[in-house]
């Protein structure tokens, strides 16, 4: 099992910024994509940013323009760096792992997952 441990949550001002780290016990980096997602107490799991093992990055509607996602894939590191911070973005964001397979005829998308760091943001 993978362990992925996320960092750098924290109470900040609106406005301001902070930048998430994850990093991965084992070397998931080279066949994994890897993500943020943000959850709320009472609502969906939210697709924050996402990024392939070769770079390709895809966000969500709330952090388009704001939020930048990015992977060393050596250091088994992902960042995401949030700017102008808004107090609807608080939330535990969640680093997560995921690959693609082909099994019994279906695709599958296997899943791992961090315990998450809060980030709160003040208005």
């Amino acid at each position: 099992q993978v362990q992925l441990v996320e960092s750098g949550g924290g109470l900040v001002q609106a406005g301001g910024s902070l930048r998430l780290t994850c990093t991965a016990s084992q070397r998931i980096f080279e066949t994994h994509s890897m993500g943020w997602y943000r959850q709320v107490p009472g609502k969906q799991r939210e697709m924050v940013a996402t990024i392939a093992v070769a770079g390709y990055a895809d966000y969500g509607d709330s952090a388009q323009g704001r939020f930048t996602v990015s992977r060393d894939n050596a250091r088994r590191t992902l960042y995401l760096q949030m700017n102008d911070l808004k107090p609807e973005d608080t939330a535990l964001y969640i680093c997560n792992a995921h690959v693609f397979r082909y099994s019994d005829g279906a695709h599958h998308r296997d899943d791992q997952w961090g315990q998450g760091t809060q980030v709160t943001v003040s208005a």
